[in-house]
């Protein structure tokens, strides 16, 4: 651990709980690696006291903070300023703290886009294809809309009202087309037969359901893109039978990875150290 004196800059983490939190290892590790005079630390904060909490970064002068459940909405309506997409997805994730001017980011959805990008599947021209319409459908469909301008963009779902509110938000961001869509086993068929890119969004295959899969295995072929923002289990039967049948998978763990490196770049200015920050992350699971 970095000595830590008065001239160490802080970043935390603000939830509740926070126990078992992996970002101070993960971000701690980042700060030793590049020897910077940084450190990460957990507060457990309570609902409703956000607003006090953010004033007290203001004035220790903290760098930033990751935000996780439950104020990531709350977050945002006690900082300064908020970035477009973050706006758009209706919460933040992540705080940067200029002079004691707070902005907010959301970095969830640039992990998973950016994990596409590094595995050779930029989703730029194509049709991507989101199934679920909550919260890691909203940050995954808003970012893509916002940032990576594919071709067709498509979130099915199962809640009526919801897709409709997140298909509007999505469509107010670039110029991407974006329909909704129910998600039942006919238009699975009809739209996937079609993707490029699909980004699985749904508990459906997480532990200890891990027999269970959104996706029909006949649905899958060789070149299609699958991401699964399930990660428990790291592979997940539905990312096992794109494998086997010639697809692209994409571990949820990549998007988790990709919003801390997100971060780590927005505090420091620093390319994050991804080997280091991947060793603990897989150390732990």
């Amino acid at each position: 651990m970095t000595n830590i004196d008065a001239k160490t800059t802080v970043c935390a983490l603000f939830g509740h709980p926070v126990g078992h939190s992996l970002s101070p290892a993960i971000h701690n590790a980042a700060f030793n690696h590049l020897d910077l005079p940084m450190v990460y630390v957990a507060h457990d904060v309570e609902p409703g006291q956000v607003g006090k909490a953010l004033d007290g970064v203001r004035a220790m002068g903290y760098r930033g903070l990751s935000v996780t459940i439950p104020h990531k909405v709350e977050a945002m309506q006690s900082v300064d300023e908020v970035d477009p997409t973050a706006a758009g997805i209706g919460c933040i994730n992540t705080v940067v703290n200029e002079g004691g001017h707070l902005k907010g980011y959301n970095s969830d959805g640039l992990g998973a886009l950016n994990a596409l990008r590094d595995a050779g599947a930029d989703p730029e021209g194509k049709k991507v294809v989101v199934l679920g319409s909550g919260g890691a459908a909203r940050a995954i469909a808003v970012t893509l809309a916002c940032e990576a301008k594919p071709n067709e963009l498509v979130i099915m779902g199962v809640k009526p009202d919801e897709l409709e509110q997140l298909v509007h938000d999505a469509s107010q961001r670039g110029n991407t087309s974006v329909r909704g869509c129910p998600l039942n086993d006919d238009s699975l068929k009809q739209e996937i037969v079609a993707a490029d890119v699909v980004m699985h969004c749904s508990p459906i295959g997480m532990h200890p359901n891990e027999d269970a899969s959104l996706v029909p295995v006949e649905l899958l072929r060789e070149g299609l893109v699958v991401f699964d923002a399930v990660y428990n289990p790291r592979q997940t039967r539905l990312l096992k039978e794109t494998i086997a049948a010639g697809g692209i998978a994409i571990e949820g763990i990549e998007m988790f990875l990709g919003q801390a490196y997100v971060q780590f770049e927005l505090w420091t200015g620093q390319k994050a150290p991804r080997d280091v920050m991947r060793q603990v992350v897989e150390a732990n699971l």
